[in-house]
């Protein structure tokens, strides 16, 4: 199973759901605002802001709050975020990304440090673990919206590159320049995604044991739960015995 839905799984075990729902409207309200701010107000001119009002659709969040968010930056309301990215080692030298949006670069990048520290791991330059990576577009889809021949027509007729069909879902991903063209041509195929998104994609991966991965699941729990980090991405796998441990 890839790191992406793995992660999901282990936060639906774990029952961090309500924890990590409420953060996460927020962390989806703000790319929705910052995205509003750099272009267009109207969702049909403006790329990013399509994406991030699709992407915060796929996972719920109410109308009035995306409202409430594009209406922010309109006008001109609220802190000027700055986009960062960190980068560092976990527990058995996973690779780690952290995407921030800050209004106090000094602030996040003190505790982003001290979290990489306190769980084990250590934050290293921009650019140290990048290159485990690729760039991508990715949308995902439930199982039920049709088999995997007929997911796989579907995305490659939209433009995508591969997809990775499971009993949990879809997952289709795309050259990061293509996403907005792919997610919208799958949309007119397969109706509305449960994401549609800019992600890191792991080109290797670092197998953890059960030890490893219980550490590493305190980092990015820890790292998510700082109110300026957007996403965490980690190139870790994660065997079937384990996850059953977890």
């Amino acid at each position: 199973m890839a790191g992406h839905s793995k992660w999901a799984n282990i936060q639906h075990r774990k029952g961090r759901q309500d924890a990590v729902r409420s953060k996460l409207f927020s962390k989806l309200a703000k790319e929705i605002t910052v995205a509003a701010k750099m272009g267009d107000p109207d969702p049909e001119k403006n790329p990013r802001l399509r994406l991030a009002v699709k992407e915060a659709k796929g996972k719920s969040v109410p109308k009035d709050v995306i409202d409430r968010a594009i209406n922010k930056a309109s006008a001109q309301d609220g802190d000027d975020y700055e986009e960062i990215r960190y980068e560092g080692y976990g527990p058995n030298g996973v690779a780690v990304i952290v995407e921030a949006m800050t209004d106090n670069k000094n602030r996040t990048a003190s505790t982003v440090r001290s979290t990489f520290t306190k769980s084990g791991g250590n934050l290293a330059e921009t650019g140290a673990v990048s290159f485990m990576f690729e760039r991508k577009g990715f949308v995902a889809y439930p199982a039920e919206v049709g088999d995997a021949d007929t997911v796989f027509e579907a995305a490659i007729e939209a433009g995508a590159e591969d997809v990775e069909s499971t009993d949990d879902g879809h997952e289709i991903y795309c050259e990061f320049t293509d996403l907005n063209d792919v997610s919208n041509a799958l949309e007119a195929a397969l109706g509305e995604s449960e994401s549609s998104k800019l992600i890191w994609k792991p080109t290797t991966t670092t197998e953890l044991d059960l030890d490893g991965a219980e550490k590493l699941m305190r980092l990015i729990n820890a790292l998510e739960d700082d109110d300026d980090v957007q996403t965490v991405t980690a190139n870790f796998e994660i065997s079937d015995e384990v996850m059953a441990q977890l």
